[in-house]
């Protein structure tokens, strides 16, 4: 995706206030009226359970401990801890929190491990280890690695990261000036750091690795920059690469042998990822893999999806563009491609596809199927095999006007000719817009009642697309889209969705996009927070809302839950409004960004009057 930052952005004070309210307000209110954000969370819309569903690999850890970014290699940010319910989440209350003393977005999880919350910051990517077994929270240690600054300026969308995860007694995370690092999880002290971008390029990283079988999975971030979309494998041990896959580009660097079986006809071929591109243009086309990363044991692949080509104007690059804009399955010994899906093949619209990709054993048509769910930028939803890539369902999950459905014999969405975008031509209400049905926020999945829960975006966009230059290192973009919202008068919306039928099952509409990730725990409850600054817990079969926090600036993280050393369930969250939403349309929050692509504070054009910039941590019990 993406809109790229340029300068220095002044830092401010962070105040924040709190405020606690419980029960669930039923009004529907358009973020243009003025009307408090608070009272927006509409009745829900049914309620309903799938049975026979479950998490194909099961919680890293003991179930108190949250070693990953999704808790488990599934992706499906589910939590066995069960003590808090819907009988008793009104009496949530704000524990203890900490200042990360950074401002931008907080777009991450915290991680816990033996006791000890683990902490990683928006650029300049301080970690630190906080003590959970002492009054008070002290530190055990703070960690500020090197850090180029003239990062700042490369990094498209806020200097935001992902998180980190955890292994084998050490912390591992991707600094924004394209390093990743191994830190010592007991003593903070520095064990690797390996430089895997180039930022004169234009390479950053901002997402969470994982690590599989003794190897740190990275990938990068630029795709508005012109870069060449990658991933890599590092020793855990020693920070040395141990394979590196290009997304674009010839089948030997793209990593396309004898096992790549893709599913549909048109993904068969030599060379695909350079063929698929007039001339050499597939060198700057994008295809970066910023968003998150899952893991199946049983197949030994890792999963990921690849962002936009570039640049953003088509008519330079005809032709399906792969393997931008899909979802890859790779061999995690050797990064071999076992196949692909495009999503959206010749993407003109930004539409990433690098969302997660959540892994579970569903029962589809009387037979239970290994199947991979992913909620993707163009708006459909898709439950694939996640052996083979076949697509088994697809239906819309937000309004959306540019194709009519998925063609189930070929993979590939039919397009509406009137939304299809072209060099110096207006194309006018394109829905979703380039911020997508859902962006990087991470749905969550429950095993108790066989639903996703999926924070989503409600916006339109006029498209423009214009001529552009390659000049490493600078924008690649060309074009221009002013963004609205969408029709309904709301412009986010948390939802729970059967994957079995592809229909929602209720939702709770919002004023703004619903930017932050969304956690499931055994306790029947689902929790979530809003741009507006609003911690939400909701009933997971009914979307009643149940309790909500007003933190101390708007959220765009992704909340967890542990037991404490107390015996006592814990649920945390980064406050923090910042990230690709909240950074560059949020009116008078923006900075000055002169690489925007849209209309300075015109999406949403008074969030300023509910939010301020800030980053503190807060965590919640009975």
């Amino acid at each position: 995706m993406m809109r790229v930052l340029r300068g220095h952005v002044a830092i401010l004070p962070l105040i924040a206030v709190a405020a606690c309210t419980g029960g669930d307000k039923s009004a529907t209110v358009d973020s243009t009226t003025g009307s408090d954000p608070q009272v927006t969370s509409n009745a829900a819309t049914g309620s309903a359970s799938v049975s026979g569903a479950q998490i194909a690999v099961p919680h890293a850890g003991p179930p108190g401990e949250w070693q990953m970014p999704a808790g488990d290699y599934a992706s499906s940010r589910y939590s066995e801890l069960a003590t808090i319910t819907p009988q008793n989440v009104p009496n949530l209350k704000v524990a203890w929190a900490f200042s990360t003393g950074v401002l931008r977005g907080h777009e991450g999880q915290p991680l816990v491990v033996n006791n000890t919350m683990y902490v990683v910051t928006p650029y300049p990517n301080v970690s630190y280890a906080i003590d959970l077994a002492q009054t008070g929270q002290p530190l055990k240690w703070k960690f500020r690695p090197v850090n180029s600054q003239q990062a700042i300026g490369k990094a498209c969308c806020d200097v935001v990261n992902r998180g980190a995860t955890y292994a084998d007694g050490k912390i591992f995370y991707n600094l924004l000036d394209g390093h990743t690092i191994a830190v010592d999880a007991a003593t903070g002290n520095q064990v690797w750091r390996t430089k895997m971008g180039d930022l004169s390029r234009g390479e950053t990283i901002t997402m969470a690795p994982i690590v599989v079988k003794g190897k740190v999975i990275v990938g990068s971030s630029g795709g508005e920059m012109g870069v060449r979309g990658w991933i890599a494998a590092l020793d855990e041990a020693t920070g040395k690469e141990v394979w590196r896959a290009y997304n674009i580009g010839p089948d030997k660097d793209v990593k396309v042998g004898p096992k790549f079986k893709t599913f549909y006809a048109h993904d068969r071929g030599k060379d695909l990822g350079a063929t698929s591109w007039p001339g050499e243009t597939w060198k700057t086309g994008g295809g970066a893999v910023w968003g998150w990363l899952s893991y199946d044991p049983a197949l030994n692949l890792i999963y990921h999806g690849t962002s936009n080509p570039g640049p953003w104007n088509e008519n330079q690059r005809t032709g399906d563009n792969k393997w931008t804009a899909a979802i890859l399955a790779r061999d995690a010994d050797t990064g071999e491609m076992v196949w692909a899906l495009q999503v959206t093949p010749h993407d003109m619209w930004d539409y990433d596809a690098v969302n997660e990709n959540i892994l579970v054993d569903l029962p589809i048509k009387g037979q239970t199927r290994k199947v991979l769910v992913h909620f993707d930028r163009n708006g459909f939803g898709y439950t694939i095999d996640r052996a083979t890539g076949e697509i088994l369902l697809a239906e819309p999950f937000v309004p959306m006007n540019w194709s009519t459905g998925i063609d189930m014999t070929t993979g590939r969405p039919k397009v509406v000719e009137t939304k299809k975008t072209a060099q110096d031509k207006n194309v006018k209400d394109i829905c979703p817009s380039l911020e997508g049905g859902k962006n990087h926020q991470p749905a969550a999945f429950s095993p108790q009642t066989g639903l996703f829960y999926v924070p989503t975006n409600n916006l339109c966009m006029d498209f423009q697309a214009r001529a552009v230059t390659y000049i490493a290192g600078t924008p690649f973009i060309g074009g221009n889209a002013p963004e609205k919202g969408g029709p309904g008068g709301y412009r986010g919306e948390f939802m729970a969705w059967d994957a079995t039928t592809g229909k929602k099952i209720w939702g709770i509409k919002e004023p703004y996009p619903v930017w932050g990730g969304a956690l499931a725990t055994a306790g029947g409850v689902v929790f979530y927070g809003t741009l507006d600054g609003w911690f939400k817990a909701a009933d997971a079969r009914t979307g009643k809302v149940l309790w909500q926090f007003k933190v101390g600036s708007g959220v765009v993280g992704n909340p967890v839950t542990y037991t404490g050393p107390d015996g006592k369930q814990y649920v945390a969250i980064y406050a923090g409004i910042g990230g690709d939403m909240g950074m560059l349309i949020a009116g008078d929050v923006a900075a000055n960004l002169p690489y925007d692509v849209r209309e300075r504070g015109t999406t949403l054009p008074d969030i300023a009057r509910w939010t301020s910039w800030g980053g503190e941590l807060f965590v919640f019990s009975l």
